[in-house]
């Protein structure tokens, strides 16, 4: 199988973990280790989220007063080298030595009109607390919203219309090259009314554009790896609900946040409704089990009734337990 694997920026550095060089080393060998495992049976493209990353990078750029702040899709591409840098390295440390992989900067291009300007919702960057806000916003200039317990800024997130380089990526996929591209949802740019090409201020959902790549190289699959096991209905309260099984137009009528699940919910549903191919939700070192059905969420046109799982592992349907709920 054709598989593309979006990789999470949670699933790479841990949520509320330092961003040292050493955390994100030892976190790429973890995933390097799950996604090998995955190559020995299926063709895979990996992409990768870069919020935490290029949050900080704007930060550092920030504190320097010489010159002005490098803009984000700038920041960004320095993210995604550092980021791909260091997971080809460990996938090449694991992989068999004959194994090539690739390492692509990909240009992805959005609407510059696009209304996501208008209402910041990505989250890049640490988390603060309400007091370190009140300061950045003023020194900064930049926008927060809360995430958890914690606050982070925010940025906008246009939606992804073509990846510029998908040739390029179709002939390395081809020759049996791992490639690892779009990362950090891509580098986002426009053309001007002149046709040149050019950088956008923006963060692209890593989600969104898996998901264009995904249909744009004819993937069969799309995993979408982040640090929880599943996507769950009525998440943190006892009557929390696995979701083992859905269609896309059921997930679809789901309430997610956009600032976390939504976009997931949102891709794999896309996803699964164009090609009639599978997306799965799910932790990293799941893989192989989520493309067999037996851990995470999967998502398919072929799903005639949601299954979902209780608390205690047992099994129901999405119209079970809304009538258990409204019984209750």
């Amino acid at each position: 199988m054709r598989v593309v694997v979006a990789l999470g920026g949670n699933a790479l550095l841990k949520r509320g973990e330092k961003m040292s060089a050493e955390n994100q080393i030892a976190n790429m060998k973890k995933a390097a280790k799950s996604l090998a495992a995955l190559a020995e049976k299926h063709q895979i493209i990996i992409t990768h989220g870069n919020g935490p990353q290029v949050g900080l990078l704007a930060l550092q750029a920030s504190s320097y007063s010489e010159v002005d702040p490098y803009p984000l899709d700038v920041l960004g591409a320095e993210s995604v080298g550092q980021i791909g840098y260091l997971l080809e390295q460990q996938m090449k440390n694991v992989l068999p030595p004959d194994q090539q992989v690739a390492t692509l900067l990909t240009q992805i291009e959005v609407d510059p009109k696009d209304p996501a300007f208008d209402d910041p919702t990505k989250f890049i960057g640490p988390v603060f607390t309400k007091e370190e806000v009140d300061r950045l916003a003023i020194t900064k200039g930049f926008t927060f919203k809360r995430d958890g317990e914690h606050y982070r800024r925010v940025v906008a997130s246009p939606r992804p219309h073509r990846i510029l380089a998908e040739k390029v990526i179709r002939f390395l996929v081809e020759n049996n090259t791992v490639v690892i591209c779009a990362g950090g949802g891509g580098l986002p740019t426009a053309y001007g009314a002149d046709g040149a090409l050019y950088g956008v201020e923006a963060v692209i959902d890593k989600d969104r554009s898996a998901e264009l790549l995904a249909r744009q190289i004819d993937a069969d699959a799309l995993l979408l790896l982040t640090d929880v096991d599943s996507v769950y209905l009525d998440w943190g309260t006892p009557r929390q609900k696995l979701i083992r099984k859905v269609s896309p137009n059921q997930f679809a009528e789901f309430d997610f946040p956009d600032g976390s699940m939504g976009p997931k919910v949102e891709a794999a549903s896309n996803f699964a409704r164009a090609t009639g191919n599978i997306a799965c939700i799910g932790k990293l070192d799941q893989a192989l089990e989520m493309l067999e059905g037996t851990a995470g969420t999967t998502v398919s046109s072929r799903v005639t009734k949601t299954v979902l799982l209780g608390p205690d592992g047992a099994e129901t349907s999405a119209a079970q337990s809304a009538e258990a709920e409204q019984n209750a």
